[in-house]
């Protein structure tokens, strides 16, 4: 008896125990909450939309070109004078023209104003939005993670205004999250959605067919290394892969095919590329850089420490073909050119890839207990919406520039030829409007509003062979180039100077007489090299940033006149 109560005792103590670590267990999971990131993403999205809808034309470098371009698309070539100056070729270019179409189907029916603003808006979110979707597909549902995601919307591409680029991101990842869908099923079905993407990432921009195929690789990789296992797994794979590419890849091949244009890199790959340490890692950090380094990397160093803090309490998950996806895109990052056939910040385009790729490859503290997941939220939200917040001061600041040269625009009479240049800043404060990444300058593009606002012509347009299909008739097309820049207005009174920049800005040959006005912008700065006004010339409208002036075409320059020391000082500047 006394065995019989000993054991009895013992099995009591055993449930007793059972109960008790199955209630334990409830109160754990039950501290566990389900993560909901909806919140702070429409917040997001919502400051975002106002701010498009604020500010008309925000300090994003090439958005005025496409506006302008886009307004002459959407009907503008047909007012005069512009029936006569340029003229639209489809077949001038297979890529790159999304928002070319955009604007001709759709232009004319809701007004190019809405138009500009709504794909602004989309060249936004779209790439969050679909690394968002692609995260909540691998990793079984919405995380708090997601949230930073939103960090990258802001990038040197999109403060460059690479706007197809940008959308053509944010449709790959939304396209590699069907992709993903479809994998289990119809092997028939995949392979013409693979196709139909191709298409349509094909017209939007090459690169981002480059990167649909990069995360279809790490999708068909799957989530761990099973496929490195054996020899077999590791050929199916490789199947796998190459029918994989051949569906992305073969409806550009069709197009260029069918219409054999690249960018014109003057006969030559015209290559340079990020050849010392510095270079590499700023080029690197353009995947967050915007209008001031500082201030980004103050937002990204609370998404750092919650990185690290989930692998050091090892409640990090990561999917092993979006780590593969990260890895191949960061070399890449590497070893392609900045510059090459005719087109700028090649390199740039591949570090923002793979922050996104890794972004959705890693999912921090999956499950976490209530007061973690809240502090993890707020953490995040306040990155995100306060970087987004800075950014809207900038843009704040940066539309009175805009506003300042529509001003002078009136002066302007309908078909005037308009000659852009600008005061070259001596020195700049660590953030800027005025610039960004690399100090490129915003502005740069801004004397472009002259086509749609004054109805006059700028000689620098959009309008590059193997990019879009504007194209500029004779003899305009003497004094136009398909890309570009503004220089100090100095240069103007150095002929020898002039002469040397004739292969990237014949347009400045004989000024005088091609072009009507001087618009000079970054008007209210210290120039480095004097800025000092030509003679000849007669101030026509005047704001703080922007000044029109209006050439005497009959004005001759006197001989005896010595060489400004400007001259000199721009022969040594640009070597």
């Amino acid at each position: 008896m006394p065995q019989a109560s000993a054991t009895s005792s013992s099995t009591e103590g055993v449930v007793v125990s059972d109960i008790v670590s199955a209630h334990d267990a409830v109160d754990a999971n039950a501290a566990i909450v389900r993560q909901r990131p909806g919140i702070a993403i429409a917040a997001f999205l919502i400051l975002v939309a106002v701010f498009v809808t604020i500010f008309k034309f925000p300090p994003i470098l090439d958005y005025p070109n496409h506006y302008a371009r886009m307004w002459l698309l959407a009907g503008g070539i047909n007012t005069p004078p512009f029936h006569e100056i340029y003229a639209i070729d489809w077949n001038r270019t297979f890529t790159n023209v999304g928002i070319d179409l955009a604007a001709y189907w759709l232009g004319p029916l809701i007004g190019v104003s809405l138009l500009a603003r709504g794909l602004l808006f989309l060249a936004i979110v779209l790439p969050p939005l679909g690394a968002i979707a692609l995260h909540r597909r691998l990793h079984g549902g919405g995380h708090y993670w997601q949230i930073g995601i939103l960090y990258f919307a802001w990038c040197a591409t999109l403060i460059g205004g690479f706007i197809n680029f940008q959308i053509g991101l944010g449709m790959a990842l939304f396209f590699a999250t069907a992709d993903h869908a479809l994998q289990s099923r119809n092997p028939g079905a995949l392979f013409c959605w693979r196709l139909l993407a191709g298409l349509l990432l094909t017209v939007m921009h090459l690169f981002s067919l480059g990167f649909y195929m990069a995360l279809v690789c790490g999708l068909e990789f799957s989530p761990t290394t099973a496929a490195l296992r054996s020899p077999r797994d590791f050929l199916r794979l490789c199947g796998r892969l190459l029918l994989a590419m051949l569906a992305c890849a073969l409806p550009a091949i069709c197009l260029f095919l069918y219409q054999p244009v690249l960018p014109d890199g003057g006969g030559s790959l015209d290559a340079s590329w990020n050849d010392s340490p510095i270079l590499l890692v700023a080029n690197l950090m353009s995947a967050f850089w915007s209008y001031g380094l500082s201030a980004d990397m103050l937002f990204l160093i609370p998404l750092i420490f919650v990185g690290i803090y989930a692998a050091l309490t090892r409640r990090l998950s990561a999917h092993a073909g979006m780590a593969v996806t990260a890895a191949g895109l960061l070399l890449l990052s590497c070893v392609v050119p900045r510059h090459m056939l005719g087109t700028g910040w090649i390199s740039w385009r591949f570090p923002i890839m793979m922050a996104l790729a890794a972004m959705v490859m890693i999912c921090p503290l999956p499950r976490v207990p209530r007061r973690q997941a809240f502090l993890v939220m707020l953490v995040l939200s306040t990155v995100v919406l306060g970087r987004t917040a800075w950014i809207g001061v900038n843009w704040w600041q940066g539309q009175a520039d805009a506003a300042d040269v529509s001003t002078v625009l009136a002066a302007v009479p309908e078909g005037a030829a308009v000659l852009p240049v600008m005061r070259q800043q001596s020195e700049r404060g660590t953030a800027d409007h005025r610039y960004f990444a690399w100090n490129q300058d915003t502005f740069r593009h801004l004397p472009t509003l002259a086509v749609p606002y004054a109805h006059a012509f700028v000689p620098t347009i959009f309008t590059a062979r193997g990019k879009q299909p504007l194209t500029v008739l004779p003899p305009w097309s003497d004094i136009a180039v398909p890309e570009g820049n503004l220089f100090p207005i100095s240069l103007l009174d150095c002929p020898d100077e002039i002469s040397a920049f004739s292969g990237i800005a014949p347009y400045l040959k004989d000024w005088r007489h091609r072009f009507d006005f001087i618009l000079l912008v970054n008007a209210d700065v210290e120039d480095r090299f004097g800025g000092v006004v030509p003679q000849g010339v007669k101030l026509a409208a005047e704001t703080s940033f922007a000044r029109l002036y209006a050439i005497d075409k009959t004005f001759i320059p006197a001989g005896d006149v010595p060489r400004p020391k400007s001259c000199a000082e721009l022969a040594d500047a640009n070597g």
